[in-house]
């Protein structure tokens, strides 16, 4: 999908793992179905350490987290560092602004450093595209992205399949087979797709899992080109409304009005944000998302952000567990899991992993 430069067919991109064998997740395209489903599974395991009045395992004892954020972040931070300390994991960290960068110190010594204090894994978030990949030859540790420019945001996407893949078991009558994947879903992600790492994440997880995706929005927000991608777009929200089974807001930016991107806040509120009157329009079955934080009264009208179908704050949640699972994943068992389900995760793990 030539969504943007940095958006590339997932068969050509290289293996995640290096020649040390250290396994690290920069994209979406370095999992196959099989991996993130085993994840998913994981992520079940987790969930049962949630409830806990002490909600810990000592699956990663011993080894150190470090989260690198080199831009804000509330969201993605904390539950990677939540995740992170409900495996028993020590976590460092890093803050960019109050860092030795603000000194003239280079990214890669910053790497470097940390590095040599023997810390596993580094979690990675970049205003520019491409850094957590190039952080892989400055450090032995394992390496997720966190979010890269406008590249990706590869557990954000694992998360948000997660929680529709919960929200349809959660429908499933007692005893019936509930489903593994998303196949058979109609799923449109509305708004600055062209900028969004999260949509970029989204479109390859959803689409690997067996959904239909929709890109909605103005033509000054898609992609220039999804040319050899398996997905479609449209200008007209109103127009796919009625055949949707999932809606994913993404948050509008301010400055998009403010570049001559949208007429107003206001405007694309009325054509495309998920106003009170779609809302009450909307199938009560119809699952509502946003990855946050929410621009209510842009992209979400307060009414809609709290329908009982929405799954917002369940994301939010979920984050937490799926993290867990992809941490657990990539530093090994250190302990037992709260459950069985550690081998259909290495059972099923492309190599790349």
């Amino acid at each position: 999908m030539t969504m943007t430069a940095e958006m590339t067919d997932p068969t050509t991109r290289p293996s995640a793992s290096s020649e040390s064998g250290v396994r690290h997740l920069i994209s979406i395209g370095d999992l196959d179905r099989e991996a993130m489903l085993g994840i998913f599974h994981l992520a079940d395991a987790f969930k049962e350490v949630a409830e806990r009045p002490i909600p810990r395992v000592p699956a990663l004892r011993g080894k150190t987290v470090a989260t690198m954020f080199f831009e804000p972040s509330t969201r993605t931070r904390l539950s990677f560092e939540t995740a992170a300390k409900r495996l028993s994991a020590d976590v460092m960290s890093f803050s960019a602004s109050t860092s030795s960068l603000e000194k003239g110190e280079s990214l890669r010594d910053t790497i470097e450093t940390i590095d040599a204090m023997g810390v596993d894994a580094m979690v990675v978030r970049h205003k520019s595209s491409g850094v957590p990949s190039q952080v892989r030859a400055w450090t032995k540790a394992s390496v997720v992205n966190g979010g890269d420019g406008q590249h990706e945001h590869p557990t954000q996407a694992l998360l948000d399949c997660y929680t529709i893949r919960e929200a349809l078991l959660a429908r499933t009558p007692e005893n019936a087979p509930g489903p593994e994947d998303l196949r058979g879903l109609r799923i449109a992600i509305v708004g600055d797709v062209r900028h969004s790492r999260v949509a970029r994440s989204d479109v390859l997880a959803m689409t690997a899992l067996g959904a239909e995706v929709m890109l909605v929005g103005p033509r000054t927000l898609l992609p220039p080109s999804l040319d050899g991608w398996p997905v479609k777009a449209t200008a007209d929200l109103d127009g796919v409304l009625d055949s949707l089974d999932v809606i994913y807001l993404l948050r509008i930016q301010k400055e998009r009005a403010q570049a001559a991107l949208l007429p107003s806040l206001e405007e694309y509120h009325r054509r495309f944000g998920l106003t009170r009157e779609r809302a009450a329009h909307l199938d009560e079955r119809v699952l509502v998302m946003h990855p946050g934080p929410m621009n209510r009264g842009v992209e979400i009208a307060p009414e809609a952000a709290d329908l009982p179908s929405s799954l917002i704050t369940r994301q939010v949640r979920n984050g937490v567990l799926v993290r867990m699972a992809v941490l657990f994943h990539l530093l090994g068992a250190g302990g037992p899991l709260p459950t069985t389900g550690v081998g259909h995760l290495e059972g099923g793990v492309a190599a790349d992993a």
